[in-house]
């Protein structure tokens, strides 16, 4: 299936959890302002809204954000994903079929094939495709007019975009890691919809091993609800969210499993340089997973440096792991260059 038209109202039993309005939203302040004023001024000249780019390290509301604009321009919203794009004529047969006003979601829009990405510049741009009708010496080409409509793209990676495709949105937003305050805020709002009680010390707890993310502290909340369930709980208090975060592998800093295991790895090698694709065969992950989702909080914290030669562990990943720093390290540290 390539793409599916969203209802302009949220499910609310699929998508309990997700804001119905900017208003809802928590965090990304800044992006929530510009993105009313370009709502409204839209409005206001009757033009459907440029197309927009979310960046931002996944579970960070990029998704939401891109049903909310729809909701607030009560237009339709139909959604794909740049991987099952695998062809222009997939993207042909989305297009043709879009309104005035409608809003494409393209998610992980940096994994289009090369061809469908040429395809979509006309479309965005001139609001027009090609189709080329018949094969061999009686093939044509047709240029179709489209209505004007709305991309909203979103990626994990912005550095791997096109030039030109990264050119032609207008409005370009980064959707940054959240504080531990704004997912407290988020866990409380979720805890009543979840009709559960949640006091604000196990609600800060929770928040602050959530890496940053909302999609992963609601994650957190669901999982310490059912052990509150089975301990017969109506309310999350902070012994039972430290007691559910230690049974989900997850310590007082926020590391799960996976990232203790990726800087154990790093630590038996000397504290690094390790390069990426070895680092995950080790962990048992996907390179592209282990740097769109466990690197950029490793990174962030301060365990890991990501160098020209590999990764490497930190002095604060040393005394974390309780483990002493080789001979020469500090040394071999500060050869790697320049973080990037």
């Amino acid at each position: 299936m390539l793409e599916e038209e969203v209802p302009r109202r949220l499910d609310e039993e699929d998508h309990a959890l997700r804001p119905r309005s900017f208003d809802e939203f928590i965090g990304q302040d800044a992006i929530r302002a510009n993105l009313r004023d370009y709502i409204g001024a839209a409005k206001r000249r009757g033009e459907p809204l440029d197309h927009i780019l979310f960046s931002g390290m996944p579970g960070l509301g990029k998704t939401t954000l891109a049903h909310l604009v729809a909701y607030e321009l009560d237009a339709e919203l139909r959604i794909t994903s740049g991987p099952v794009l695998e062809r222009a004529g997939d993207l042909a047969g989305i297009l043709t079929n879009l309104h005035r006003g409608s809003i494409l979601f393209i998610d992980e829009i940096h994994r289009m094939p090369r061809s469908v990405e040429e395809y979509l510049y006309s479309a965005m741009e001139d609001f027009q495709i090609d189709i080329v009708i018949d094969q061999g010496p009686s093939a044509r080409s047709v240029r179709l007019d489209l209505e004007r409509f709305t991309v909203i793209g979103a990626t994990t990676r912005e550095g791997l975009l096109s030039s030109p495709l990264r050119a032609r949105f207008g409005v370009l937003e980064r959707l940054e890691p959240y504080s531990a305050v704004e997912l407290g805020s988020v866990l409380h709002r979720s805890a009543r919809l979840l009709e559960i009680g949640l006091d604000d010390d196990a609600a800060m707890t929770i928040a602050k091993r959530s890496r940053g993310t909302p999609r992963v502290a609601n994650r957190f909340l669901r999982r310490i609800r059912d052990f509150a369930d089975v301990g017969d709980k109506d309310r999350i208090d902070f012994e039972t969210a430290d007691r559910g975060l230690e049974r989900l592998g997850v310590d007082e800093r926020g590391l799960g499993s996976l990232d203790r295991k990726i800087l154990q790895f790093l630590a038996q090698h000397g504290g690094g340089p390790v390069g990426l694709k070895t680092l995950a065969i080790a962990a048992g992950e996907e390179p592209g997973t282990l740097e769109e989702v466990y690197e950029p909080f490793l990174i962030r914290e301060g365990w890991m440096l990501k160098t020209p030669r590999g990764r490497c562990l930190t002095e604060a990943a040393f005394d974390y792991l309780g483990i002493e720093r080789p001979r020469g390290w500090d040394a071999s540290v500060r050869g790697q260059g320049s973080l990037f």
